[in-house]
């Protein structure tokens, strides 16, 4: 599903992303960044409460595609500029993470498994 489509569906706000076209076939949600590292899928789309430059960090090791704020939370401009540095989109949404997954899975989109 097209990321700009995801954003539609979670009424996120597009903080950065020219890639807005990007293909994001899973969904990653934690706010455990050893969690997003060990279970995340190249490409996914993280949702996570966390606002802080680990997030940032984590999300370019572990190749992912995009990364949407859940619960109404703002990343620092700090935060931004690394996403825009590393090419990470990065979305927000009011919703909490609970919601969010929800009605992506409602839309089709799989989370990542545990192996």
């Amino acid at each position: 599903m097209e990321l700009k489509k995801i954003s539609e569906i979670l009424e996120a706000d597009i903080i950065h992303g020219e890639e807005l076209g990007r293909d994001i076939k899973k969904i990653a949600a934690a706010d455990l960044m050893s969690d997003v590292l060990a279970f995340s899928r190249q490409g996914a789309l993280l949702l996570t409460g966390l606002t802080n430059s680990q997030v940032i960090r984590t999300a370019e090791m572990s190749d992912i595609g995009a990364i949407c704020f859940v619960r109404g939370k703002k990343p620092q401009r700090n935060m931004i500029e690394l996403g825009k540095k590393m090419g990470i989109p990065l979305l927000a949404t009011e919703l909490s993470m609970y919601e969010a997954c929800g009605k992506l899975y409602m839309k089709g989109l799989q989370g990542c498994e545990h192996n």
